[in-house]
């Protein structure tokens, strides 16, 4: 791994001081390895970029847009950026930060569906069919 520029390094702390109330809402869901063990890291240096939360070991970006993303400028700068990653495979998911109350559940399943295609981690023991009481064998 390159030595990051210390610009980037200031700037990716002081982001982290002045986090929204989206990413506060976003790094309580992924902090501390509590999405299914997976390790993220919030505000993130990447070569230009700053990454909102980046997960290594998936190669997945997740970045929290407000309503300064919805102008056609700022638009064309993120498809840069995105095509930026992609073409060093990392998979860019964007969520709107207005929708994090309301689609909370969707908002996490596709969270976790790219993990899982991108860097698979068998479920925890507690949640096969034989504890949650849900088999298709029938009870004696």
């Amino acid at each position: 791994m390159h030595k990051q520029d210390p610009k980037q390094t200031r700037l990716a702390r002081n982001l982290r001081k002045r986090e929204t109330w989206g990413e506060r809402i976003m790094w309580s869901w992924l902090r501390d390895r509590r999405f299914s063990s997976y390790k993220f890291r919030r505000q993130f240096p990447f070569g230009p970029h700053i990454l909102d939360f980046f997960c290594n070991e998936a190669s997945l970006d997740i970045e929290l847009d407000g309503f300064q993303h919805g102008h056609p400028v700022r638009l064309q700068a993120d498809e840069a950026r995105d095509a930026w990653l992609a073409a060093r495979e990392v998979k860019v998911l964007r969520f709107w930060s207005s929708h994090l109350r309301r689609e909370r559940e969707a908002i996490r399943d596709t969270i976790w569906r790219t993990l899982q295609e991108r860097a698979p981690h068998p479920l925890p023991d507690y949640c096969g069919p034989e504890e949650t009481g849900f088999t298709d064998k029938p009870r004696p």
